[in-house]
């Protein structure tokens, strides 16, 4: 490890990572400290909803044509059980290939490190940075790797490990689990993505390959039973949940949960520290944007990096500059799925009634459903 960097950045995972890869060419000396020791192997399956925009960061990375486990989504359908009302978006209505992509988290991690590999970036493994501190002119960081704990110094630490970092934090539970499964169906999904609310939370079935990807949420003692189900049992439990739109579901594998909260920092910033990603943010998968959000987190700091002059680095008003810029899609995106959950998981027989309008009403408000297109893709600034 280099006792000094320009930039050291908390946390080897795809933000961290795309920083890094934005900044490896800028002249900047960058270092990476990844807590897990053995980076060659894959990190842990998981399925991401990537949007259009995303493409396009990665795209400018370099590593978009690396990824051979992609679907595409062409299409959107959001409905409400109980309900008539139903809205589709389509990529064709929005002038482009897809709405989205469906990729392998673990393929994801792995083309970005192999890219840090033919850059200068210093990638240091099995460094778990324990405290973060200030200075006048730098970041001071403490690092523990093979039972040593060593200071490092920077202008700029970025925090991109949901673990790492002292800032004070809210946290809102929700008094949800997340079933995530992989699932085939007895008719083809064609692209279409499905979102479905319910009064114990969305469900949502995303194309993967030749089946979905299903993310179930409800309460932690009716995910626990599901867990539990045979596999007989569970698919017919889904299919009395989600309906008829995919036919009947044939075979679940790779079941497993985890808690649901809404967890942000009240300010993003410190003296020469800046949280990205899941350690500025970390949202309801409602929609689908954390992952996107942090992306647009890495991309805009890159840019803010690069138009700043050695004396800048780390300083108050190039900090202030990159916070106020994020300020309006953070907030929105913080906002919209928050709102989601609240509005759609219950079972207010008022609000099922309001909810059926609004989606028969952006369904055949074409500006609405753009709008709302627009932002899920590209964020908040549309």
């Amino acid at each position: 490890m280099r006792e000094h960097s320009d930039i050291v950045i908390v946390g080897g995972g795809p933000a961290g990572t795309a920083l890094a890869l934005a900044l490896a060419d800028s002249g900047w000396q960058v270092q990476v400290l990844e807590a897990r020791t053995d980076l060659s192997r894959a990190a842990y399956k998981r399925t991401l909803a990537l949007s259009y925009g995303s493409r396009l960061i990665l795209e400018r990375l370099g590593i978009w044509a690396q990824l051979q486990d992609v679907t595409a989504i062409t299409n959107i359908q959001v409905s409400q059980r109980g309900s008539l009302g139903m809205s589709r978006m389509q990529a064709e209505e929005e002038g482009l290939p897809a709405l989205g992509y469906v990729v392998d988290y673990a393929e994801l991690d792995h083309a970005l490190h192999s890219a840090l590999q033919a850059t200068a970036v210093e990638v240091v493994a099995g460094a778990r940075v324990t405290a973060i501190a200030h200075t006048a002119g730098y970041a001071r960081v403490q690092v523990e790797r093979d039972g040593v704990v060593q200071q490092l110094t920077a202008r700029l630490a970025v925090v991109a490990d949901g673990g790492a970092g002292s800032a004070e934090r809210i946290v809102r539970e929700y008094g949800q689990h997340a079933l995530l499964a992989s699932v085939t169906t007895e008719l083809p999904h064609n692209g279409c993505a499905y979102e479905r609310f319910t009064a114990d939370g969305p469900v949502a079935l995303l194309p993967q390959g030749n089946g979905f990807a299903l993310v179930w949420t409800g309460t932690p003692e009716r995910v626990g039973e599901l867990l539990a189900l045979p596999e007989t049992e569970f698919l017919s439990a889904l299919h009395q949940h989600f309906g008829d739109r995919v036919g009947r579901f044939l075979s679940v594998t790779g079941r497993s949960s985890f808690p649901l909260v809404l967890r942000y920092a009240r300010d993003v910033v410190a003296p020469h520290q800046v949280m990205i990603g899941n350690a500025a943010q970390t949202l309801h998968p409602v929609a689908g944007q954390g992952f996107n959000l942090g992306l647009r987190d890495a991309w805009e700091l890159a840019e803010s990096v690069r138009g700043c002059g050695r004396e800048a680095l780390g300083s108050q008003e190039m900090l202030q500059q990159y916070r106020a810029g994020r300020r309006l899609d953070t907030s929105a995106s913080i906002f919209f799925t928050d709102l989601l959950v609240r509005l759609f998981s219950n079972a207010n027989p008022v609000l099922q009634h309001t909810r059926s309008l609004g989606l028969m009403a952006l369904q055949w408000l074409p500006p609405a459903k753009h709008m709302v297109a627009r932002r899920m893709i590209f964020g908040a600034r549309g």
